[in-house]
């Protein structure tokens, strides 16, 4: 099967396309992606964009407008700016924290317990508290049983070379859809994170989509069970 360019969308159901991109951790290849859902109204809801490219931003437009970027936890913001400079009518959503952390940052549109009304019909939203450095958000989109994942899991099947490969032993996480170990320096109050953990794993969640590794196509209830039974 021929390897798709990093600017080309990535179809996995109906209204679910992805887009993998290079992504450099301490300058360990471990990969990033980007996730866009069409709304029931034809736009599009971006979450964590990778880094931008006017051939990136092209395959996007191709897909519809765009109406919402989403930094879906304090970590993943690198590259917002780019994207809603060049999306100026989109807003820009991200969790509470990031205006203090990133002031010069355009933030439209702050992220809590209850999903914007543009997308509380197909997106549901779950805050996993007791993480204040991390201050992450699960999404699950509802008509692909699609659940989407930022830091909190990581899955990576296979990997390549000796760098990416051992920083995924140390943390934990190599060869399977797992929590790494990092985890542990965020959690202030595991019990938080526990009750919201516990919430979101009552999504009827088929797929997951994590943002470095590989997407996980089936199992996702108990893979996502599995993942966060360290809290």
């Amino acid at each position: 099967m021929p390897t798709l360019p990093d600017s080309a969308p990535r179809k996995l159901a109906d209204d679910v396309h992805v887009f993998d991109a290079p992504f450099l951790l301490f300058g360990i290849p471990v990969g990033g992606r980007m996730t866009v859902l069409r709304l029931p109204d034809g736009g599009l809801w971006v979450h964590s964009p990778v880094a931008f490219t006017p051939e990136r931003r092209d395959a996007v437009a191709s897909l519809g407008p765009v109406r919402f970027l989403v930094a879906p936890n304090l970590f993943h913001h690198l590259h917002l700016p780019d994207w809603s400079a060049a999306f100026p009518d989109a807003r820009v959503v991200a969790p509470a924290g990031l205006r203090a952390k990133k002031p010069a940052l355009r933030i439209d549109l702050e992220l809590d317990d209850t999903p914007d009304p543009a997308w509380a019909p197909v997106i549901e939203q779950m805050h996993v508290r007791g993480m204040p450095q991390l201050n992450e958000f699960l999404f699950f989109h509802r008509p692909s049983r699609t659940a989407i994942v930022t830091d909190l899991a990581f899955h990576y099947r296979h990997a390549e070379g000796l760098k990416l490969r051992a920083y995924l032993w140390a943390d934990g996480v190599l060869g399977k859809f797992a929590a790494p170990r990092f985890l542990r320096l965020f959690a202030k109050d595991r019990e938080a994170a526990r009750a919201a953990a516990q919430r979101a794993m009552k999504w009827d969640v088929e797929r997951v989509i994590v943002c470095h590794g590989q997407v996980l196509e089936h199992g996702g209830q108990k893979a996502l069970h599995d993942a966060f039974s360290w809290l």
